[in-house]
């Protein structure tokens, strides 16, 4: 099955996202889901330090493909991400519904992320970071950057420890159903 555009934005629309397996693309809808409610978001005391010394440079949809590539790289465990998803999420960046946020330090990509926004929903994918926090500074500007637009709803997709800091709850596939529609009648643009 290709992964097209309008495919990708018809799962995401229904709560169903892809990820690769050495044998195809498996669909995920996840019960429990894990957001970051945009409205309790916690930043880290140490970490909002880090935001405001600005050791880092962060930009915004600058080299998307160096992004999800880095995601990728297999001693990050990004072998969920192959180069069908690569190809796929490239093109709904050149369409406008996948986005990168980047963490340059001394003129090097050293951490970022990448999701699709879809209306009032950004569905998050993957980060990575080469330098201390540096994907986690993207989350913090991401948030930021949600929050100024009147977006509604964070989807991480998976619990899990490094995101629990940050505010992450779980809740039933029910209540993101409910939470997604919602999001989905907001007129947000994340550009």
């Amino acid at each position: 099955m290709k992964l097209t555009p309008e495919l990708l934005l018809s799962a995401y629309v229904q709560g169903v996202f892809p990820m690769a397996h050495d044998d195809g693309i498996y669909w995920y809808d996840p019960d429990p889901r894990a957001v970051l409610p945009l409205d309790s978001f916690h930043c880290p005391r140490r970490l909002g330090r880090t935001v405001r010394k600005g050791i880092y440079d962060v930009r915004i949809n600058t080299c998307f493909r160096d992004v999800i590539e880095q995601c990728a790289a297999p001693e990050r465990d990004g072998g969920w991400i192959n180069d069908d998803i690569i190809a796929a999420y490239t093109r709904m960046h050149e369409l406008g519904f996948a986005h990168s946020v980047e963490v340059w330090q001394h003129g090097e990509l050293v951490g970022g992320l990448y999701g699709v926004a879809i209306r009032g929903l950004f569905a998050g994918e993957s980060m990575f970071s080469t330098a201390r926090d540096a994907s986690k500074v993207a989350l913090v500007h991401l948030v930021r950057r949600l929050r100024e637009r009147g977006y509604a709803l964070l989807d991480v997709q998976f619990d899990n420890a490094h995101l629990q800091q940050f505010g992450l709850i779980t809740i039933p596939r029910t209540d993101y159903r409910f939470r997604l529609t919602q999001a989905l009648q907001i007129d947000a643009y994340f550009d």
